[in-house]
Parts: C-alpha cells; structure tokens; sequence
C-alpha cells in the first residue's frame, strides 16, 4: 500500500508510476482518490467544527437556562447538529472505505531499474548459466518421460481430483522430497530460521500480502469460513508479523518457508500447462526477509544469490530477467524471474524474487522502532524469493537430464537425500 502522504504531497511520482506501467485504469482511480481525499479531509474539519459548535451550545444552553433567560432558539439550533454530526459521519465513512480501496489498489513504485516493457516478451536477459544439453536423440517433454516411467499418474488424480492434479510415485516423489530438503539444509546453513506455516489465512492477512484481484483469479475459498489456502508461504510467513513493531535489532529477520501450494491459475489462456509445470497444488520452498529499508536492496540481491546457487548445484541450464514495468505485477518494486531451459528449447518460469519494499509492510501494519519503548520509527521492508518449487525444478531436471533409454539421472547433490538411488527408472 502506498502512503497516502505521497499522494498528498508529490502526486507526480505516483502519477509517472503508473504511466511506466502503462496502467490507464489505475490512472484514473489516482484522479478519483486525490479528489476523494480531497473532500474527506475537508468533510474532516467540518465534522470536528459541528461538534465544535455542539459544546459551545450546550455550554450557552446551560447559562441561559441558568440565568433564567429563553432558550428556544438555542435548543432548536442545538437539535439540528446532531443529525447533521450523523449524516457527515456516514459520508466520512463512505469516503474513508473508498479511500482505503483505492490505497490498496493502487501498486508499488517501481525501481528506477525496472526495465519498461507492455509483457513478459520484454523483460531483460541480465544472466545465463549452464549450457543447453547435447542429446542424441529427439529429447521429450517431462510429462511424457516420468508417465511412460509410471511415476506420474495424470488421470487417475484428474478422475478423482479433477484437472491440474497429479499422484507422484516412487522415486519421483521422493525426488520432490529430495528437492525440499536439499534447499531446506542449503539455507539452514546460511542463517536463515526454518518455518512450516499455516496453510490457511484469513482475508484481512491475506489482503496485506496480495493484489486484490488474486482473491478471484488464483485463491481458494473455504466455503463458509473466513479462510483460504495459500497459494505460496510467502502469504503466511509475510503476514506473521502483523500489527506488529520489531525492535530494530531484531532484524534482519531470514526465513526459509515450506508449504504445499493451492492456485486455480492452470487454465490461464496462452499459458503452458504440460505435466507438472502449471497445477493446482505443489510443493515450494521459498526465502522471506524481513529487514530494515536501507538494507532491502542488499538482501535483494542476496536472495537471487541464494537462488542462483542452488540451481547450479543441481546443474540446471538457466537464465535470470529483469522483469518489465508490464509484467512485474502490483506488489514488488522490483522483480528478477529465473527461467530454466526446456526441452522444446524454450526458457520458461521456476522462481521469482521481489523486493516488496514498504508496501506490503505498510498494509500489514508491520512496523521498526529503534529501542523497546521507543515510538515507531517506520515500516519495514519485506522480500521473497521462490529458492525451489518442487514441481518446476523437477521439470527442468527431468527435461535436462535425461537419457536415451526414458530414463533420467538425478543430480549428485540430491543422492543424500534418495535412499541409494540415482535416477529415474521404471517403477517396479
């Protein structure tokens, strides 16, 4: 969320924001909030003169009446206020709701790095590493490898299920497993607090961690509760601080968070939907940051670092964007994706990072002070960054590794974790 004193006092800034963003609708809402604020300040001081006037009628009434003199005029001036105080404390309100909406609407401020681009077509290549790997042979998709295999079963999970879910067997699903403890010891080790959060979260937390349009296109509801599943532990591990104020010793605060993930995002028109790469539930482990503002741009980089590496580590041909102003989405200030290399020869999606600056922070009401005891000296700043979604990974690993015989060798960093085995074979 935006701080309104900005848009009070530098409307510009938002202004040329959302024009880099190319976003006309949110153009207009600008118009329509500054004039709203406008009017409510105003409607503010005209509350608090009624109720001025109120007392001192009162206090005129009571020495009228004391002085044994006519009151009349007064009590019927005096009985008018009231209904006037009612009907300006309902337009406030009304006012005051739209105002917060359109707060929460509005998006982040970009960086001035953030390369300008109308969709994902434009964002900028700043990195690749690995090489395309040499087969001699027609390479296959990773759905077709691990069903062939038997360690993938679409249909019966579509049959009982519906579309977009999956049964994983043998070592297959140990292979996720595999994945979710190796990037678990990788960051343990590099300090950051392992959590397993809530699955669920209640609307007003997830409000402050998401653009409102995610309630319709990627959440899903419990019916009749005030509950919803996670679509990543970002959700859940960012708004646990909530109408909180951290000491400022206290940060950074660095987690690594495992959850399995829920979206109803599979059937997005133009979107790749083969196997495993876009389904309704997954597993991901995912870095968050809570820290001071000045440092958030360090710990930006940081956890692309943390990333990177761990690709590497399992081998994995990648390349790393600077994502554009029209594909960033509503929430980061600034945003690197990392693609890795398909067999069809296409870099696609496994793992984004996002500096979110103040503007989660600001909607969750999660604040800094410098000592206990101390006021409030801001709001803090939060990343989050996918280190791996098991699905994804397995994707690229089975795409990129496998062998002529429909076989697919697993990276020598994950063998700790696979009870002896070292690839993905027929299930016996």
């Amino acid at each position: 969320m935006l701080d309104i004193k900005l848009i009070r006092e530098n409307p510009k800034v938002v202004e040329e924001n959302l024009k880099k963003r190319g976003d006309e609708e949110k153009l207009k809402m600008l118009e329509d909030l500054i004039e709203k604020d406008k009017k409510y300040r105003g409607d503010l001081q005209e509350l608090e003169k009624l109720k001025h006037d109120r007392n001192v009628i009162s206090e005129e009434i009571a020495a009228l009446k004391k002085a044994g003199k006519d009151t009349s005029t007064k009590v019927k001036k005096a009985s008018e206020i009231p209904n006037k105080i009612k009907k300006l404390e309902e337009e406030v309100l009304k006012l005051k709701e739209k105002i917060d909406f359109y707060l929460m609407s509005l998006p982040n401020i970009l960086h001035e790095s953030v390369p300008i681009g109308k969709d994902e077509n434009d964002n900028v290549v700043i990195k690749t590493w690995g090489k395309v790997p040499k087969f001699e042979f027609e390479p296959k998709n990773h759905a077709e490898i691990v069903t062939n295999l038997g360690l993938l079963d679409e249909e019966r999970a579509a049959k009982v299920a519906g579309r977009g879910f999956y049964y994983l067997k043998g070592s297959l699903a140990l292979l996720d497993q595999a994945i979710i403890k190796y990037a678990i010891d990788f960051l343990v080790k590099r300090g950051y607090v392992f959590v397993f959060p809530p699955a669920m979260l209640k609307r007003d937390a997830y409000e402050g961690m998401v653009d409102l349009a995610d309630f319709e296109n990627v959440m899903y509801k419990i019916e009749n509760e005030d509950l919803y599943m996670i679509a990543t532990a970002e959700h859940s591990v960012g708004s646990m601080y909530k109408d909180e104020v951290l000491n400022k010793k206290e940060l950074p605060i660095k987690f690594v968070g495992l959850s399995t993930n829920f979206r109803k995002e599979i059937g997005a028109h133009g979107k790749y939907t083969k196997g495993l790469f876009r389904v309704h539930q997954f597993n991901k482990v995912e870095q968050f940051i809570f820290c001071l503002p000045e440092d958030s741009w360090k710990f930006h980089e940081e956890l692309e670092k943390n990333s990177e590496e761990l690709y590497q580590g399992l081998g994995i041909h990648y390349q790393v964007v600077n994502v554009c102003t029209g594909d960033i989405g509503s929430i980061a200030a600034k945003k690197y994706d990392i693609l890795c290399w398909m067999a069809d020869g296409v870099f696609r999606e496994t793992g984004s990072n996002s500096n979110c600056t103040d503007y989660q922070a600001r909607r969750l009401n999660i604040k800094y002070r410098e000592k206990e005891g101390q006021a409030p000296a801001g709001f803090v700043h939060t990343l989050n960054n996918t280190a791996l979604a098991t699905s994804r990974t397995m994707v690229a690993i089975i795409e990129q590794y496998q062998q002529k015989d429909g076989t697919v060798l697993i990276p020598e960093v994950l063998w700790p974790y696979m009870n002896g085995i070292k690839k993905l074979e027929t299930l016996k």
